[in-house]
């Protein structure tokens, strides 16, 4: 993940997963010049998502995204995210940027710019703290998910042993490690690209 060789300033910044209590949420720092399609790969890392679905970002009326997909709406006038940094969608202190992940589900994530903070020497995507676990993919949404939460915490419920058995034997909701979060955002520092971490054919992307 290569940034521009001019020292930027970093962004503190707030990820929740919108609709869902207790609330899921990581606080990042993240360097201002860093591509819209590089941060993309830094939500994925933090929240827990394996990039198995399209994405975007939206500012106002703004779409920042992937081009050349059939799954985009044209009418949104879609924004090559590689051509845009988070500095020039998110200006100052309190600005909020939405991620859209999952267009099936639609799982936005609010991102709120907590703090600008001066130039490190070394400015590289890390994660300070957060809290519980992302939900698994295609579980249906907010919806989908508190449905499959009362399933695994039920032993009697009727699709108790269907739910755990599609979430590979266990499931724990409150499960967050920031070490190894951070683990991942360093290998995909050295990866260069989400692509390369996670290497997948574009055409699985729905």
């Amino acid at each position: 993940m290569k940034h521009n060789q001019a020292k930027a300033s970093v962004y503190q910044l707030k990820v929740t997963l919108d609709g869902i209590e207790p609330p899921i949420w990581r606080r990042l720092l993240v360097p201002s010049n860093i591509t819209l399609d590089q941060f993309h790969g830094v939500i994925q890392v933090a929240m827990g998502w394996t990039n198995s679905h399209l994405h975007q970002f939206i500012v106002g009326k703004k779409y920042y995204g992937m081009l050349n997909n059939d799954e985009m709406d044209d009418e949104l006038e879609t924004i090559d995210e590689r051509l845009y940094t988070l500095a020039q969608i998110a200006t100052h202190k309190g600005a909020l940027v939405v991620y859209q992940y999952d267009f099936g589900d639609n799982w936005e994530h609010l991102i709120i710019v907590e703090e600008i903070l001066p130039a490190e020497k070394k400015s590289q995507p890390r994660c300070l703290d957060g809290a519980r676990a992302c939900p698994p993919e295609d579980v249906g949404s907010t919806c989908g998910y508190e449905d499959f939460l009362k399933a695994i915490k039920n032993p009697k419920h009727k699709e108790h042993k269907a739910m755990l058995d599609w979430a590979g034997g266990k499931f724990d909701p409150e499960a967050l490690s920031v070490e190894a979060v951070n683990r991942t955002l360093k290998e995909l520092q050295k990866a260069g690209s989400l692509e390369e971490l996670w290497p997948c054919e574009e055409e699985e992307l729905i």
